[in-house]
Formats: structure tokens, C-alpha cells, sequence
């Protein structure tokens, strides 16, 4: 599948744009200076491999307000990339002035909880990752234990490639490996019980780490709805896709008659309704005010 179309990033006075993923559009000092970058979330969303020509209104600043307020509560575990929210005006909020890292190419990935890509590599096998699961397991079943779950970091536009622990190993050495496995699941650990007891289940998340001086740092975002699943305690019900706080209704509109488009067609998806949009940005909205016990304001 080709990468899809992005636009534009804005100009920013002082800063280089460097890169663009879904989300993130990535810049360095214009001057050539080294060792930062600062890195601007977006209102873009994706789904199905696909950035989508609609954008959710403020998505990047609850994604950068959740993230900070995560870092902040997971520093005594392992240190953060970020150095300012010092931004220019034209991203405040929605951006943060980070540590440059030299990043592992790994998915550093942690299940509380079966579903996704998990639920179908045990379907198939019994195990995720390599790591044997009991019998009798369904979609949303909590694990016996957490574990970790690694996948290769892909192309934009690709499918992440869960991995079993042994080729992370092979990829960035053994010592590093497993303080990578330690590190996101001491992080999932302190998540989850944080989020439980703010009434919502930390199913699985995505963690990325990289080296600065000699030291692991925890970097890019952390437990938002775009890289964790997130869902309501009160109506988890193993055995069904669990309501979550994330682009469930996206997802839900874009494989609807409604939406009048082929998944396997391979044309781009339509522009979402603004009720769509609407209700999305709200379940964004809801995630970062219960665990934050803050009011959003954009």
C-alpha cells in the first residue's frame, strides 16, 4: 500500500520541518542546532491505513495535554523527552519542545487485556508474540497476567508486525531488550491501576523509547486514545468489542452502508460527517477529563 497523501505542515519562525507521520509533523532548529526537535500534533486521524481528509477538531491538544500529564506521573520510572512547551503561537497547546533521541525500532507494546491484533494472533494459535495464553479466551478477557507484546515499527501506511520477544532481543541486543520489556510494563502497571481507579480499563498501549546519554527515555506520546485502548469500566462485558475512547465511531461509520465506501477497494475514504467528527473529538474530550480529573479547554 503506497504511503498516503499528508498536507502541508505550517511554517513555523525558527523551525525546520523535518517529517510527517499520521499524526505528527516533527521539526529541528532552523539555525541547525542539534539535540532538539519540537514535535506538533494535529488534528489528523486515521483509520485503516488511511489518514483521512477530515480532521477531529482539537485531537492534537488533548493528545499533547494527556501525554504531559502522563509523563508527569510515570518520571519516577523512567525519564521523559520532554524539555519545554516554550512553542510558537501557531501550535500552542498542541506541541512540545523535546529531547532529541536515537530511537529503537521497536513497538514497545503492553496487554492487559486480549483483543485487536492479539485476540486474532490467539485465535489462530493460542499464543500472542510467542507467549502462551490459557484456553477459553474472548475478546476483552483480561490476561492472567500483563504481557508484553512487541511489534516492528512500519512504514506509514503499513501494518505494525507483532514480533516475539526474541527478535527484539536479536534487533537491539539482549540488555536492551529486556529493560525495554521491564520499562513498558512497570509503565502499563502504574497506568493501569491509575486509570482503574478513575473508572476506565487500560486494555493494551503503545510505549516508543530511545537512548539520550547513555540513558533509556521515554518518548513520543504516552497512553492516549490514539496509542492505547481505553474503555469504559462500567460497560466492560468480555466476549464483544468493548465500547472505547478513541475513533470507534470512525470506524464504525466508514465500514456502515452509510458511508457508501469499499474497505478492499482500494480508493481513500470519504470525508467523515460533522456529527461524526462531532462525537469523536467528544470521546477524546471525556478520556482526558475522567483520567485528569481536568476540563479540557481548547
Amino acid at each position: 500500500m503506497s504511503a498516503p497523501a499528508l498536507p502541508a505542515p505550517p511554517q513555523l519562525p525558527g523551525w525546520r520541518h523535518t517529517y510527517s507521520g499520521k499524526v505528527r509533523d516533527l521539526y529541528v532548529p532552523a539555525s541547525g542546532a542539534r539535540g532538539e526537535v519540537l514535535v506538533v500534533a494535529s488534528d489528523r486521524i486515521s483509520a485503516y491505513d488511511h489518514v483521512l481528509a477530515s480532521e477531529v477538531p482539537d485531537k492534537g491538544k488533548v493528545l499533547t495535554a494527556l501525554s504531559l500529564w502522563w509523563f508527569e506521573r510515570l518520571a519516577d520510572l523512567v525519564p521523559h523527552h520532554v524539555l519545554s512547551t516554550d512553542v510558537p503561537a501557531a501550535v500552542a497547546g498542541r506541541a512540545m519542545v523535546c529531547r532529541e533521541l536515537e530511537m529503537f525500532p521497536v513497538e514497545c507494546v503492553a496487554r492487559g487485556y486480549l483483543t485487536g491484533s492479539g485476540l486474532a494472533e490467539y485465535r489462530a494459535g493460542g499464543s500472542v508474540c510467542g507467549i502462551a495464553l490459557p484456553e477459553g479466551l474472548v475478546d476483552g478477557s483480561r490476561l492472567p497476567e500483563p504481557v508484553f507484546t512487541p511489534a516492528t515499527k512500519a512504514e506509514l501506511g503499513e501494518h505494525d508486525e507483532n514480533v516475539p520477544f526474541e527478535h527484539v532481543a536479536a534487533t537491539v541486543g539482549a540488555d536492551a531488550a529486556a529493560e525495554l520489556r521491564e520499562l513498558t510494563l512497570a509503565v502499563y502497571a502504574r497506568a493501569e491501576g491509575i486509570a482503574r481507579e478513575r473508572g476506565i480499563v487500560l486494555a493494551d498501549t503503545k510505549l516508543e523509547f530511545g537512548r539520550a546519554d547513555g540513558r533509556t527515555v521515554l518518548g513520543d506520546e504516552v497512553l492516549t486514545p490514539d496509542s492505547s485502548r481505553f474503555w469504559p469500566a462500567e460497560e466492560w462485558r468480555p466476549g464483544r468489542a468493548q465500547p472505547s475512547f478513541d475513533k470507534q465511531f470512525v470506524r464504525d461509520w466508514l465500514t456502515s452502508p452509510a458511508s457508501g465506501w469499499d474497505r478492499a477497494g482500494g480508493a481513500p475514504p470519504p470525508p467523515l460527517p460533522e456529527q461524526v467528527l462531532e462525537r469523536t473529538r467528544g470521546r477524546y474530550v471525556e478520556a482526558y477529563e475522567r483520567l485528569t480529573g481536568r476540563t479540557f479547554t481548547a
